[in-house]
């Protein structure tokens, strides 16, 4: 079995998704006194050089506690209500609370059309990936307030799981009131024995899950399953684990024995690769000259706009394209930084020379070396 490249690191970037159970400790309120603990973990992580990732459910909650409402029907336009209350209460907690170890914290709101627009995903792991850049904890969260369908089938499992695509991160934590995944129900059978490792995700794997037994979540260990299984799929390493366990985050960010740990044979990078060969059918072309060429064959280097000579229909940002040489062969493919006609601008040019000319940059390549498959 194939190992995940970073593990070996120092540094880890790790997804916490934490359901509401969790931080409600299965009471009608959040539990702050355990929000400080789960605080105190991602601080000691965060500390050691770790990037951190806090996926957090709790909005309705938080909505309910705000409002007195613990009686409220639970329509959707409720739902949707107590979610635009309480997502702000929500933030406001975790803002002091990880301000207790001098952390900031930034907040993404997003729902599944977000991430199911390719330039929108685009644009969201930017955001990300600046805000882990410069040392800021993501509080992400799925729009409850917009998202009706995602609210209904409790998507922040799911949601987390696109979240770690996008930070390209090493491990997904699925902590909720479940200890993990067991041979049967461990509610109605006391001899249900837990799971502690899985390697490939089958349909009986998904049969064992069940559903939810909150009355303030939307999620159950099927959602999980699937979250997993999107995660699993992209080279992250998953554990789905008891979020009031002692220490749990640290312990499986630390390879020890929490929950169920899903292992993924592929590592992120050859995930991705494997996407861009065979998962998306190329767009547009793009057209290189003799020492791009050679850079990209011989050197492992990202495409930079000195290189491009031409390029051929219309693409938008985040599409894959063909990268082809002066004779017409396809060399490589890969996803662009740049849409089409910026590409036109810039091509030919230096990397210093692009804000200059279109008033912004992506970046310095127009594809890095991590999203192009040599051909």
């Amino acid at each position: 079995m194939k190992t995940n490249t970073k593990k070996n690191t120092k540094s880890k970037t790790i997804v916490v998704k934490l359901g509401t159970s969790v931080l409600t400790s299965g009471t009608a309120k959040l539990d702050r006194a355990h929000m400080v603990e789960i605080v105190r973990q991602c601080a000691i992580l965060h500390k050691q050089g770790h990037h951190i990732v806090v996926v957090t459910s709790g909005a309705i909650a938080a909505g309910k506690e705000h409002l007195n409402m613990p009686d409220i029907e639970p329509t959707v336009a409720n739902k949707q209500m107590l979610a635009a209350v309480g997502q702000g209460q929500l933030v406001r907690e975790w803002e002091n609370l990880f301000k207790i170890y001098g952390l900031h914290v930034g907040q993404m709101l997003l729902t599944r059309a977000d991430l199911d627009d390719q330039l929108r995903f685009i644009n969201a792991r930017d955001t990300l990936n600046v805000l882990l850049h410069n040392r800021i904890i993501p509080l992400v969260n799925e729009n409850d307030a917009v998202a009706t369908r995602e609210i209904k089938v409790g998507d922040n499992d799911n949601l987390s799981a696109l979240v770690g695509l996008l930070a390209d991160a090493d491990q997904l934590l699925l902590l909720t009131d479940q200890v993990g995944l067991f041979t049967e129900d461990p509610r109605n059978n006391p001899d249900a024995k837990l799971i502690p490792e899985i390697e490939q995700i089958t349909d009986e794997i998904h049969a064992l899950a069940g559903g939810s037994v909150g009355g303030l979540g939307t999620g159950g260990m099927a959602t999980k399953i699937e979250s997993a299984t999107v995660a699993h799929r992209g080279g992250i390493e998953v554990v789905i684990a008891s979020g009031h366990k002692k220490n749990v985050i640290i312990d499986a960010v630390k390879n020890k024995p929490v929950g169920t740990r899903f292992v993924s044979e592929y590592t992120r990078l050859e995930a991705r690769k494997n996407w861009i060969f065979a998962g998306s059918r190329a767009v547009g072309t793009l057209i290189v000259d003799d020492g791009a060429e050679k850079a990209l064959l011989e050197s492992g280097a990202s495409l930079l706009p000195k290189g491009i000579v031409g390029t051929k229909k219309t693409f938008l940002r985040g599409y894959v394209v063909s990268v082809c040489n002066q004779s017409g062969e396809e060399i490589a493919r890969g996803v662009v930084r740049y849409k089409s006609v910026d590409i036109k601008k810039i091509k030919g040019l230096h990397s210093d020379e692009i804000e200059g000319l279109l008033g912004f940059e992506h970046g310095t390549v127009v594809i890095h070396r991590d999203d192009l498959v040599l051909l």
